[in-house]
């Protein structure tokens, strides 16, 4: 039982996906909306888990940045 939780957590812990991760890993991201963009299509391949833990670099990043990321994540095909 104790094993099975356990996998259950290391798989949750390898599939998370962080914002960071994104914006390090996507060289070519030049403002908010291309991070949006970049989500979506994260999400439309199968990450499951998002995290943020930074705020995107950009001029053009809203106030309301938070909820816009997270909404892109949840419904990428929108």
């Amino acid at each position: 039982m104790f094993a099975d939780v356990l996998f259950e957590y290391v798989r949750w812990m390898v599939s998370m996906l962080y914002l960071s991760e994104v914006l390090m890993q996507e060289h070519e991201l030049n403002s908010f909306e291309d991070v949006k963009e970049a989500l979506k299509e994260r999400a439309r391949k199968g990450a499951m888990l998002f995290q943020i833990d930074v705020k995107p670099p950009f001029s053009d990043t809203p106030t309301n940045w938070e909820v816009e990321l997270e909404n892109a994540f949840t419904s990428p095909y929108r």
